[in-house]
């Protein structure tokens, strides 16, 4: 320790004037180029490094004043969000409820629409079935009419002789001859 010390202060004090020399003890010398060196930087460096230290606390401030706002806004947006939830849900509900009355007049009116259909099926069955009816009788009455026409022309045919049948064929002819005239 004493040959620091003796060091520096040879480096503070000479004592022999007009004389140069080195100090060769390297530790002694270092701690002295190191305090020098170092009180330079602190000395100009103070001002750069506080200027640097400044910008870096901005941009923290800045950051942090950011962050706050973008969770400011997130809050508000998040808030938004629940309340069109709640919108929307009870748009929803009053969509469900609306759907299932729909649903409700929707099936009633296919009820009445069925019933209806099923009335006029009905109606075309009876109509259908009368149609039908009335065929069959207007077949059995042209059948039974030509039976009978027949078995009155066999009758007839064998019954006349052909003067008879002469005078009843004028006797029509005059008598479509007397018709024929009525309508003019």
């Amino acid at each position: 320790m004493k040959n620091i010390t003796d060091s520096f202060l040879c480096f503070i004090y000479w004592p022999s004037a007009g004389s140069f020399g080195f100090d060769t003890d390297i530790l002694a010398t270092n701690l002295i180029n190191l305090s020098v060196v170092l009180g330079v930087l602190i000395f100009f460096g103070k001002g750069v490094l506080s200027d640097l230290l400044d910008n870096r606390k901005q941009r923290i401030l800045r950051t942090i004043r950011n962050s706050e706002e973008l969770g400011e806004a997130a809050v508000e947006q998040l808030e938004k969000a629940r309340a069109r939830l709640r919108k929307v849900e009870t748009e929803a509900d009053r969509f469900r409820v609306n759907g299932y009355s729909e649903i409700e007049r929707e099936k009633l009116n296919l009820i009445n629409s069925i019933y209806t259909t099923l009335e006029q099926f009905e109606n075309y069955k009876n109509e259908t079935i009368h149609f039908e009816q009335q065929r069959a009788i207007n077949q059995v009455q042209q059948r039974v009419l030509q039976q009978a026409l027949q078995g009155a022309l066999g009758t007839l045919n064998s019954c006349l002789n052909n003067e008879l049948h002469l005078r009843t064929i004028d006797a029509n002819i005059d008598m479509f001859g007397a018709m024929k005239e009525k309508n003019n």
